[in-house]
């Protein structure tokens, strides 16, 4: 839920917009058509999992954590709380995570400038042939949140998908409506079909998420399925705050459920619950 302490901040402003191909980096339907869809017409699987850099035991969290995704054997995976830090002989979490599931591109972002011993934030991993990637430190600048996105090809046609992770203070309503602002401001607006997943340390009934709650995005995961995606083993309260929402104009939600929310030998693999949904893009 919230973030460790940092000795440097990237200077403000948009962090980065690389295009991984060699075309425009918003390639039109036309020209992604070429590249061959990565799963079958059944559906594409997300999941969303905040894993707690690395606090508590992490020796013991990190096979679970391997575990757990690879059962989601997912297309899709948003991560927050990711960390690097070489004081600590820590790699960076995501692309661990990524050579043991194997098979998955790896994209990070965080306020922490590149090169940095110690670098915190959020990451996607994805097996889909990706188009472009792009990020943005989200306003107030001062909470230190970013977003991150990639354009992956789905059976040929572009989806954007986007992990974030937003304002943890119980008072912090108008700062989470704030980043969410300027999440959307900053989004394409080109009509390419949007999942946005995250850690949004809120609950679908509070008002600041009302732009991800209303007509344009749907919740993968219906309201009221699950007590909560917090870990009350951890210490919390049980509030339902880990994401995942599609546009209903262009997806349709299949299945969706939590998972990461049994111990083994008395521990889990994070202080959340991942989150994991099936949706067929219409």
């Amino acid at each position: 839920m919230t973030a460790p302490s940092r000795t440097s901040r990237a200077e403000h402003g948009v962090i980065g917009r690389r295009t991984l191909l060699a075309a425009a980096a918003f390639a039109p339907l036309a020209a992604c058509a070429a590249i061959p869809a990565a799963r079958p017409a059944a559906g594409l699987r997300l999941v969303t999992f905040n894993i707690w850099h690395n606090l508590g035991d992490w020796t013991a969290r990190r096979p679970l954590l391997i575990a757990a995704l690879k059962a989601q054997d997912a297309d899709v995976i948003a991560l927050q709380e990711v960390l690097e830090d070489a004081n600590v002989g820590l790699g960076n979490q995501a692309r661990m995570l990524a050579r043991e599931l194997g098979g998955y591109h790896v994209a990070f972002v965080s306020t922490d400038p590149e090169g940095a011993p110690r670098r915190y934030g959020n990451a996607l991993l994805t097996r889909l042939p990706v188009l472009a990637e792009d990020s943005i430190k989200l306003e107030p600048l001062d909470d230190f949140r970013t977003a991150l996105r990639l354009r992956v090809s789905v059976q040929g046609r572009p989806v954007d998908v986007v992990v974030t992770h937003l304002a943890w203070q119980p008072d912090a309503g108008p700062v989470r409506a704030r980043q969410i602002s300027s999440l959307l401001s900053w989004l394409p607006q080109e009509g390419v079909p949007l999942i946005v997943m995250g850690d949004f340390n809120a609950p679908l009934e509070v008002t600041g998420l009302a732009t991800l709650t209303g007509p344009r995005f749907l919740s993968a995961l219906p309201r009221g399925s699950v007590a909560t995606t917090l870990n009350p083993a951890k210490g919390h309260p049980n509030r339902v705050i880990d994401h995942i929402f599609v546009e209903p104009e262009f997806f349709a939600p299949v299945e969706a459920h939590i998972f990461g929310d049994t111990p083994t030998n008395g521990e889990y693999p994070s202080d959340h619950f991942g989150v994991a949904a099936t949706v067929r893009l219409r």
